[in-house]
C-alpha cells in the first residue's frame, strides 16, 4: 500500500441520530449525524409516518394537485366545446348558411341538432341551405365532438 493516501480510520466514531440515539462504529469520519435510525425508522417502529427530509413528498403532492386541476380544466373546456348552447356562428359555416338558418330561427347548435334528428331533408328544405352547407355543418359538429343524431327512418309504403 502507498503511504499517505488513505484517510484516518476512527474505530470508535460516534453516530448521532436526530431522535437522540447514539452509538459507536468504525468510520473514516469522527462524528456522523443521521436523520433516522433503527429506533425511529417507520419500518422498525411500525409507526405510520413519512420520512421526508428534502420535501419530495410535498413536491409530489403539489404535482398531483396541479395534474388534477389541469384535468378539471380540460373537462370543462371539452364540455363547453360540446354545449348545445353554442351559437351557430361559432361553427363558421359561412355567411349564406348562417343567414339561412337564422331566418328560420336556428341560432344555436342544439336547435340544428334537433332539426338533424328529423332528417337531412328538414334542413335542406330551408331556403338558401343546400347539400354543401349540410355537409359542412355535419363535419364541423363532428370536429367539435358532437354526436350527430340518427335520422328517423322514413316509413316505406
Amino acid at each position: 500500500m502507498k503511504e499517505g493516501i488513505h484517510p484516518t480510520y476512527y474505530p470508535e466514531a460516534t453516530v448521532i441520530c436526530s431522535c437522540g440515539n447514539t452509538w459507536h462504529t468504525g468510520s473514516t469520519v469522527e462524528v456522523i449525524h443521521t436523520d433516522v435510525c433503527s429506533n425511529c425508522h417507520p419500518f422498525y417502529t411500525g409507526e405510520q409516518r413519512i420520512v421526508d427530509a428534502e420535501g419530495q413528498v410535498d413536491r409530489f403532492y403539489r404535482k398531483l394537485e396541479a395534474r388534477e386541476e389541469f384535468l378539471q380544466e380540460v373537462r370543462v373546456r371539452e364540455e363547453s366545446r360540446t354545449s348545445p348552447e353554442i351559437a351557430i356562428a361559432e361553427l363558421e359555416l359561412g355567411k349564406r348558411a348562417e343567414t339561412a338558418l337564422a331566418n328560420v330561427g336556428i341560432l344555436k347548435v342544439g336547435q340544428a341538432l334537433e332539426r338533424l334528428a328529423l332528417g337531412d331533408e328538414s334542413l335542406l328544405a330551408i331556403e338558401g341551405f343546400g347539400r354543401k352547407s349540410l355537409a359542412d355543418l355535419k363535419r364541423r359538429l363532428k370536429a367539435r365532438g358532437f354526436q350527430l343524431p340518427e335520422a328517423q327512418a322514413e316509413p316505406q309504403t
